[in-house]
């Protein structure tokens, strides 16, 4: 059932089998592929040079359709059946807040390379639970949410400020952390609009929204449903911008609203530039690997990639593939790891389960002429020691 071969020069060596799983099809798979090949490549690169305690890496690849029901599923397989000795991917807050508790149960460890809500590593957390088994790579909503307030309202001096997610556990979670940080300012939004994935009318939650005299609209949502919202915004007249989650520099949120993409904000934890030889690297990977340079969601592609370099070099100080010991390496990891985002140095601790930890190790992207470029650098692009 895996998704990815070996090279043929590896088949004769032990294996060490990791599970990934992910959106595949469908409307996240622009994260969810951009994703997998991220950590592909990593793999790659570990296995030419003589793999983890002497096994190379064997991806155990899933498609969970962001579904919650059928990711949990994947997971039980991946522990159950599969007997992977660590997880990587998920993209889906509501799927991993459903399926990783099979990694939790089993004391394998999983690095969440994409799922952003703030809860998905407090939720087995002490004292309720001694050791926790989850960790991530990717830029909680929490930070997410504040980089976003504060472009719109400390830069901007926005004050009347409306707010537009999706139903899911992603949207309505994100919408929290933005009333919160909005809240931290002493104000309320004007307007919080809820829309359904695959929802194609925006017009009216806009017209409340323009009715109630927003300055800016605020967005927790992916691709397919935010390019609806900025393409009725213009067919409105409407000339506010949008600043919201990191998906805004979804490729099918940039594809389908065209020009009326130019010029929405977001907070990014990589931008498709080669600011260092790591960075070059990656991206010659991604060509030589896909044949194309353009990378869909430049984001999870990094934090693929540098969630199994993450776990690799936990393995190699655990000497060890048991779970509890790899992740008490994670919580202790000695050698630095070279990354995409960053360079991490003891990233994780036993009490903090995320590599980023402040608003300002993320960069805020902008949209222009069909690209996400810098519209602000991350001030700490390393992750600093303790």
């Amino acid at each position: 059932m895996s998704g990815w071969q070996r090279p043929a020069s590896t088949t004769q060596r032990a294996r060490l089998r990791i599970g990934v799983s992910g959106p595949f099809s469908g409307p996240s798979s622009p994260m969810g592929l951009s994703m997998r090949n991220g950590i592909r490549i990593a793999a790659a690169e570990i296995n030419a040079n003589g793999g983890v305690l002497g096994r190379y890496v064997e991806l155990v690849e899933r498609d969970d359709e962001a579904s919650n029901e059928l990711g949990a599923l994947i997971v039980r397989d991946f522990v159950n059946r599969e007997r992977v000795v660590a997880g990587l991917g998920i993209v889906n807050t509501g799927v991993a807040l459903a399926s990783q508790r099979h990694y939790q149960t089993a004391r394998i460890p999983v690095i969440t390379s994409v799922a952003t809500g703030s809860l998905i590593t407090r939720q087995f957390q002490p004292p309720a639970f001694p050791e926790n088994y989850v960790f991530r790579v990717s830029a909680n909503d929490t930070l997410q949410a504040e980089v976003v307030v504060e472009e719109a309202m400390d830069r901007r001096g926005l004050t009347r400020l409306a707010i537009l997610h999706d139903a899911t556990n992603y949207g309505v979670l994100g919408k929290d952390d933005l009333e919160q940080a909005i809240g931290r300012r002493g104000i309320a939004p004007v307007s919080v609009e809820r829309f359904q994935l695959r929802q194609t009318d925006m017009r009216p939650l806009l017209e409340r929204a323009r009715t109630a005299g927003a300055q800016a609209l605020l967005t927790y949502g992916i691709g397919p449903e935010l390019a609806h919202i900025a393409n009725e915004r213009a067919r409105m007249g409407w000339a506010v911008p949008i600043i919201g989650s990191w998906t805004l520099a979804m490729s099918n949120f940039i594809e389908s609203a065209g020009p009326n993409a130019e010029g929405a904000r977001m907070p990014q934890t990589f931008i498709q530039v080669a600011r260092n030889p790591r960075q070059a690297a990656f991206l010659d990977a991604w060509k030589g690997l896909t044949g194309t340079s353009r990378i869909p969601v430049p984001p999870a592609a990094a934090q693929g990639y540098d969630s199994m370099l993450l776990l690799a070099a936990a393995i190699r100080q655990a000497d060890s593939t048991e779970g509890p010991r790899i992740r008490e390496a994670l919580e202790s990891l000695e050698a630095a790891v070279e990354g995409v985002i960053m360079t991490y140095r003891r990233p994780y601790s036993p009490d903090n389960h995320e590599t980023l930890n402040a608003p300002r190790q993320i960069h805020l992207g902008e949209i222009r002429n069909g690209q996400v470029v810098f519209a602000r650098e991350a001030i700490v692009e390393d992750n600093p020691p303790p």
